[in-house]
C-alpha cells in the first residue's frame, strides 16, 4: 500500500508562482511513473505533467514552459514548480504514481489564482 500526501497549494495572484510536492510513503521499493493531474470546478480531471523514473518529462500544452515537474527517487517525492500562473490554472491538483501493478492517488491540494 502506498500513501500520497500533497502539499504546497494556496492562493496566488496571476503571474505568481507556487511549488507543489507529493510524498509517497509505505512499503515502497520502486516507484515508476509519477504524474500530476488537476480538476477545475465543473470540468473533467486533466493530466498536467508526467515524469518517468529516469527523469523524462512530458507536459500538457497549456503549461509547457511554465510548469516543471521533477522527482527525488530517494525521497519518493514528486514536485511541480508552477510559474507565470494564470486564473485558468485554478484547480485541485492531484499527484498519482504507478507502483507495481497499481496506481495510487493523493487527496489533492487546492491552487487558486486570482486575476
Amino acid at each position: 500500500q502506498v500513501q500520497l500526501v500533497e502539499s504546497g497549494g494556496g492562493l496566488v495572484q496571476a503571474g505568481g508562482s507556487l511549488s507543489l510536492s507529493c510524498a509517497a510513503s509505505g512499503r515502497i521499493f520502486r516507484i515508476n511513473d509519477m504524474r500530476w493531474y488537476r480538476q477545475a470546478p465543473g470540468k473533467q480531471r486533466e493530466w498536467v505533467a508526467g515524469i518517468t523514473r529516469g527523469g523524462r518529462t512530458n507536459y500538457v500544452d497549456s503549461v509547457q514552459g511554465r510548469f516543471t515537474i521533477s522527482r527525488d527517487n530517494a525521497k519518493n517525492t514528486v514536485y511541480l514548480q508552477m510559474n507565470s500562473l494564470q486564473p485558468a490554472d485554478t484547480a485541485v491538483y492531484y499527484c498519482t504514481v504507478d507502483y507495481g501493478f497499481n496506481n495510487y492517488w493523493g487527496q489533492g491540494t487546492q491552487v487558486t489564482v486570482s486575476s
